[in-house]
């Protein structure tokens, strides 16, 4: 296996919109996020001498992220109990690379009902995004659900970056008034 290498200089450009789609169906909260993924930006420069290359930037920084979005619930919900979790940024979770972490229950665990009410979700979600404009609904399932690069959707559609990200909005805000109407 080839050894990964670090280049922070890049991070923004090639990670922020993924981490951010993470951290935002996590925490539904568009400043938090934010703020999680600048953590996490934050965190990866300042350990980086501890980065082996048994995993991708993007593996490895996935990994910081979802530290801090425990360490985000932890917070908020710091009167619950406490177990031992482990975290590693790579598939072994034996190795050298694991976090050993303190963790409220975890609000991710799927049980029965989650699975039911997520097969519920991705029926709401699918019937709202069948009710978008045509172009709104492959650029919003390209970004969103595909994780195209923005570049890679402009060439293809032939679309700017600005274009995209007024559509993208205009998709998002559709889909919330429908799931609103829909859903809760």
């Amino acid at each position: 296996m080839a050894k990964h290498q670090l280049d922070p200089n890049q991070w923004v450009k090639l990670y922020s919109d993924y981490l951010f789609n993470y951290t935002i169906t996590r925490v539904n909260d568009r400043d938090m996020a934010k703020d999680l993924v600048s953590e996490t930006f934050l965190a990866g420069l300042k350990s980086m001498a501890n980065f082996k290359g048994e995993a991708s930037e993007r593996t490895w920084l996935i990994s910081i992220l979802k530290r801090k979005i425990i360490d985000y619930y932890r917070k908020i919900n710091s009167k619950k109990g406490k177990a031992e979790v482990r975290m590693s940024y790579n598939s072994d979770s034996e190795s050298e690379g694991d976090w050993l972490e303190e963790r409220v229950a975890d609000p991710f665990d799927k049980t029965a009902e989650d699975d039911m009410e997520n097969s519920e979700l991705g029926s709401a979600i699918h019937d709202c995004l069948s009710k978008l404009p045509a172009k709104q609904a492959e650029v919003f399932k390209m970004k969103t659900i595909l994780n195209y690069e923005t570049e890679t959707i402009c060439n293809e559609l032939n679309i700017t970056a600005s274009n995209l990200w007024v559509i993208i909005h205009r998709a998002r805000t559709a889909l919330a008034d429908c799931m609103e109407k829909n859903w809760f």
